[in-house]
């Protein structure tokens, strides 16, 4: 289970053109008062009118040569009013919310100028259709704070052909001077990362600029936004399969060794850098999930966190006998930790769980099993810096 975030923003109003009707006299198309010849307000609508795939994020209204006096926008079927503001200086409208995609609205516009001339704009037009739309959901969140391993990732709702246009517009940070690049795995999912961890403490900016670019033939994105977050304090911890043992090491220097018990022998862990991208104080755990039929199902599996999408985790045990911890790997290819039914008390599992972010990296080393494969979760860092930006677009 992945979280899934769909963004939604405003964005610099895209002008188009709109034949005006000026008050208080005829008017033609540059807003020339007719009779005096004086100047009256030039208001426009950026999604023309009867336009079948006007923006949902940039759709608003300006003025040039006086200021906007009334903007009423609503739904054409129902007449439900969508809530705006015009700014303070007031040149522009714009929508308190993203409108909604495949939806009718009308715009009606006035304006006047300081010599007391009026004008009036109307548009009647429709947002774009999902079905001629994409959009990414992405992890991280904006104002989070996470592990040094966690990668951008976006995964679109629609196959993106012009891949090349789709990551140009898509820009990702780090003010600690990081190169980050993008990488596809297949058509649907777009990754970046800098060539090592994030460093700690740094600031991670990802300016989305998707509204309008074509991803597909007829099927354009809708979304702009800046998401910004945090890496926190470095943690990497290493299972080392051969010894049943994990190194929790912070910040360059070992906290704890904990016991742990890996996969068994016919179901082992995968080797690799995984990280963490779920955390859940209890989950069920039903091996009809994974492919295992019906060789368990756990209703109440204690301080748990994803390594995989097949579903890897780390996380306590409580059904175990205590003597597998440290010595023996009893798994279906997890990682457990002793740990007690309902989560509570003060356990190894629960030190951990308190001590980890969404992001932490957890490498396994000297399993008999292969390296997991990079899209597999977030573990893209299993990957070289030349396989990884050979799979991204310049």
């Amino acid at each position: 289970m992945r979280r899934q975030n769909i963004a939604a923003a405003g964005a610099a109003l895209a002008l188009g053109a709109l034949t005006l009707t000026a008050c208080g006299g005829s008017a033609t198309a540059d807003g020339k008062k007719g009779g005096g010849g004086e100047d009256a307000p030039r208001i426009t609508i950026s999604a023309k009118d009867g336009a079948t795939g006007a923006s949902i994020n940039a759709t608003g209204v300006k003025v040039a040569d006086g200021k906007l006096t009334d903007v009423k926008m609503t739904e054409e079927a129902g007449g439900k009013q969508v809530a705006g503001a015009i700014a303070a200086n007031g040149a522009s409208w714009k929508p308190k919310e993203q409108l909604e995609r495949g939806t009718k609205y009308r715009i009606s516009a006035r304006a006047e100028d300081s010599d007391g001339h009026t004008a009036a704009a109307n548009s009647i037009f429709t947002t774009v259709t999902t079905a001629n739309s994409f959009i990414g959901t992405y992890t991280p969140d904006n104002g989070t704070t996470v592990g040094v391993g966690m990668p951008v990732s976006f995964t679109f709702d629609k196959a993106i052909t012009n891949q090349k246009d789709v990551q140009k517009h898509i820009k990702v940070t780090s003010s600690s001077g990081q190169q980050v690049a993008g990488h596809w795995f297949g058509a649907q999912r777009l990754d970046f990362r800098p060539e090592e961890y994030w460093k700690a403490g740094s600031k991670v900016t990802m300016k989305i600029d998707l509204d309008g670019v074509e991803g597909a033939n007829g099927v354009h994105g809708v979304q702009h936004k800046t998401v910004t977050f945090t890496v926190g304090r470095a943690q990497v911890s290493t299972v080392d399969v051969s010894t049943q043992k994990m190194t929790v090491v912070r910040d360059g220097q070992t906290v704890k060794t904990v016991p742990v018990s890996t996969g068994s022998a016919q179901h082992p862990t995968y080797n690799g850098q995984m990280v963490i991208s779920e955390k859940f104080v209890q989950t069920r755990m039903n091996g009809d999930t994974v492919g295992f039929g019906g060789e368990y199902d756990i209703a109440d599996v204690p301080h748990a966190m994803r390594l995989s999408q097949s579903g890897t985790f780390i996380h306590g045990n409580y059904w175990s006998s205590p003597s597998i911890f440290g010595a023996q790997g009893t798994s279906h290819g997890c990682v457990g930790m002793r740990d007690v039914k309902g989560a509570g008390g003060d356990t190894t599992a629960k030190w951990f769980y308190d001590s980890s972010l969404v992001g932490d990296v957890v490498v396994v080393k000297n399993s008999p099993d292969k390296t997991i494969s990079p899209d597999n979760g977030l573990n893209g860092w299993n990957m070289s810096w030349s396989q990884w930006t050979a799979g991204g677009t310049s």
